[in-house]
């Protein structure tokens, strides 16, 4: 156990065990630090589930890109959970996923899922254009009414509005065929995308989190608030 904990950064209440290539959350993890960790960040791993994760009580931002979440994937009830990140997993089933995340997550207001099938943007697929990607979110937005940012973007006024009235049709996600999965997991290049707001991270007590975090340009990121 005292090498694996040589492996965490810990800095106060945030977790950060990232690219160690585990396929599950060490039972360690929950048992030392679930009680009073903020932020998890599991990022560059294999994970195909996040069990385990019930532990961390008091959750309020979770980091868990480049693992090899699926379909299949469940969180645990987390009422305080306000920003989560699922960025280049193996998500294709939208509508499930949101209506998941409905259940367990009422506190969300930041989520990302570039990277992913379910995401249509064009930084995963050429085939997508800017309309697909606004369909996207508008249907988000109607599942998932509480978001102030999704993505790189802030949610805004008129987006919220055309989501209520319109969101309910604009599922244009299709899964592509069996696509053969990414069994290597992590990967040695950072995401070309900003997965967090600025006001949720902070690079200078987290140094792995620019593995995941770079930043894209000013207009990419932003903060967010009730």
């Amino acid at each position: 156990m005292a090498h694996n904990e040589s492996l965490v950064a810990l800095n106060g209440t945030q977790i950060s065990y990232i690219g160690h290539d585990c396929k599950d959350i060490p039972d360690f993890l929950g048992d030392t630090y679930g009680l009073f960790a903020r932020r998890l960040d599991l990022s560059f791993n294999q994970l195909r589930s996040l069990a385990g994760l019930e532990m961390f009580t008091e959750l309020e931002e979770l980091i868990v890109d480049n693992n090899l979440l699926g379909n299949d994937l469940l969180l645990p009830r987390l009422p305080n959970l306000h920003t989560l990140t699922l960025n280049k997993n193996q998500l294709t089933d939208i509508e499930a996923l949101l209506e998941h995340l409905a259940d367990v997550t009422p506190s969300l207001k930041y989520l990302s899922l570039l990277g992913n099938e379910a995401c249509p943007n064009q930084l995963v697929s050429p085939d997508n254009d800017e309309d697909d990607y606004q369909r996207y979110r508008y249907f988000v937005l109607h599942k998932l009414p509480q978001l102030k940012f999704l993505d790189t973007r802030k949610i805004t006024i008129k987006e919220g509005m055309e989501a209520q009235a319109r969101g309910a049709f604009m599922k244009v996600v299709k899964p592509k065929s069996e696509a053969p999965p990414n069994e290597g997991g992590s990967e040695s290049h950072p995401l070309p995308y900003t997965p967090l707001p600025q006001g949720s991270r902070d690079a200078n007590n987290h140094r792995a989190c620019h593995l995941v975090c770079e930043p894209q340009s000013p207009g990419a990121r932003g903060n967010y608030s009730d």
